[in-house]
This record gives C-alpha cells, sequence and structure tokens, in this order.
C-alpha cells in the first residue's frame, strides 16, 4: 500500500518531507505555494535541492502536487482564463524543478456558460499548457469534483470528453477522490456502488488511468453536491465502505492520500491509523 496525507508546505517546502515522514508516509501532496494566492516568489534553487535530498532519505514516492484554487482553465473571464494558463505553465515548471511526479488539478467553473462551454475551453487551455510543457516528465491528473455549483468533473463523461480533445494524452490521467464522488451521487458506502462506478471509469476512460486516489470520507447526503469531507469511517460512507476501497483489487496498488480534516495535530495520525487497521497494514 502506497499511502500519505496532504502535508502543510509551510516554512521551507522541504520541511514538508518531514512532517510526511514523522507520519510514516510513503507519498504524499503538498502545495507549492499559497493556494489562494497568484504566484509570488519563486523557489530558491538551495531549497529545491534541499527537497529533493530530502525526498531521496525519506523514500517519499511518488510526490504531488495540488494546484492553486484559483486558476480556472474553464472560466469565459478572458483575464483569469488566460491568466490561470499562464500560471499553470510556471507551476509545471516549478513541479519538474523539484522532480514532482504529477500536478493535481480542479477541472474549474463554467460560471454562467454551459458544462460544454467549459469542457470547451479546458480543452484548448490543456492543449496549449501540454504544449509549452512538451519536454517536462511532469503528469496532469484530472479530479473530480463533488459537483458543487458550476464544476466540472463531477461525471466522469467531462473526464471523457476532455480527454478525447488532448492532442498529447499521455501526460494525463485521473485523480479519484471518494468523497467528491459519493457527494456527486456514486454510492460508494455499497458494493455496488463503488463497482458501478469503477465500471463507468473503466468504459469511459479506463481505471489504468487513475494515479491517484484522495482517499476521504464524505461528509453530508449521497448526491448533494456540497464539498465536505470526513475522518474516515466517520462520514456517509462509513467504515465498511472505506475499508472496501482500500482493499479493493483494483485501487489497493494506486498511491492513497489523505484530505480529511486536521481538527487537531493528531488528526493526520488518526486518520492513518485507521487506513492502515482497514488495510491490515502494520
Amino acid at each position: 500500500m502506497i499511502l500519505g496525507v496532504h502535508v502543510s508546505g509551510a516554512g521551507k517546502i522541504y520541511e514538508s518531507l518531514n512532517r510526511a515522514h514523522d507520519l510514516k508516509c510513503q507519498t504524499m501532496q503538498i502545495f507549492a505555494r499559497n493556494p489562494q494566492q497568484w504566484r509570488g516568489d519563486t523557489l530558491e534553487t538551495k531549497d529545491i535541492e534541499e527537497f529533493k535530498a530530502r525526498r531521496t532519505k525519506f523514500k517519499i514516492n511518488p510526490v504531488f502536487i495540488h494546484i492553486s484554487y484559483l486558476i480556472n482553465l474553464a472560466s469565459p473571464n478572458p483575464r483569469l482564463y488566460n491568466g490561470s494558463i499562464q500560471a499553470y505553465i510556471k507551476d509545471i515548471y516549478e513541479a519538474e524543478k523539484l522532480g514532482a511526479d504529477y500536478i493535481v488539478t480542479h477541472m474549474g467553473s463554467h460560471k454562467e456558460t454551459s458544462e460544454e462551454d467549459g469542457i470547451k475551453r479546458l480543452v484548448v487551455a490543456l492543449n496549449k499548457i501540454l504544449d509549452k510543457t512538451s519536454g517536462s516528465r511532469v503528469g496532469i491528473l484530472l479530479e473530480n469534483t463533488s459537483g458543487s455549483g458550476s464544476w466540472l468533473g463531477y461525471k466522469f463523461e467531462h473526464q471523457q470528453k476532455i480527454i478525447a480533445g488532448l492532442k498529447e494524452k499521455s501526460r494525463v490521467g485521473l485523480c479519484l477522490d471518494t468523497a467528491h464522488a459519493y457527494l456527486a451521487g456514486y454510492d460508494l458506502s455499497a458494493k455496488r456502488g463503488l463497482e458501478s462506478m469503477l465500471d463507468e471509469i473503466e468504459r469511459l476512460v479506463g481505471i489504468k488511468l487513475i494515479k491517484l486516489i484522495h482517499l476521504n470520507d464524505a461528509y453530508g447526503a449521497l448526491a448533494s453536491h456540497y464539498d465536505r469531507h470526513d475522518h474516515i469511517g466517520k462520514g456517509s460512507i462509513g467504515l465498511e465502505g472505506m475499508k472496501r476501497i482500500i482493499n479493493y483489487p483494483k485501487l489497493k496498488n494506486i498511491p492513497m492520500i489523505l484530505e480529511t480534516p486536521k481538527d487537531d495535530e493528531l488528526s493526520d495520525a488518526m486518520n492513518l491509523a485507521q487506513v492502515r487497521k482497514l488495510a491490515k497494514v502494520k
């Protein structure tokens, strides 16, 4: 099992690796910069080198970077749309310097337009990004959403249409968020619901494209479209549902990252311990 958490990047970016190591993580996810702000200063070379050295020392692999919340590659606003594309390209360059494996991205909001128009804008944006970063090894993972507001990605037909429109598909995969899937209407608390969702993914894009699982319980009702995560086994998916996901043969070898609530400094350790117990991993 390849298990980790989203860890804080506060202070020097390489300190995030210590946090992951202290929690006995094999993988991790970070924000490379403040997710609520546009890019400020770039990372210093010495910090990048220290990040890479500590990653090797602690054997953290793979490393995922979550994109800024401000980026919207489906926006109808020309200024935000073009600014998002440029910021995304810079983030890929920085991820490359860090040696990160993937960037995880929400698929954007179409605002007051249509899903079809939003998907078209997203495809154009991704094609530009992939072209401008054609020499990079950093992959892009499209994360499913709960479907709140005008956000794309709450059904896997969206991912299918986006991937079909890409000129260069080899660097693009999926991040499967379990809480988002449940809140979007996929009943992962039941075996039939889990298998139905996986059958849909296989039919539309292929399960092999899932490179990361955001392993979160869901706070809220099925198909409520309200995006809130809960502690493992304490939400609507429940203990048996989470155990089934963790141990499901088609999923258990995919890296799993927890984005569960951080109520206090012990929350991550508590949730990791619960997952390891459910997976029968010491």
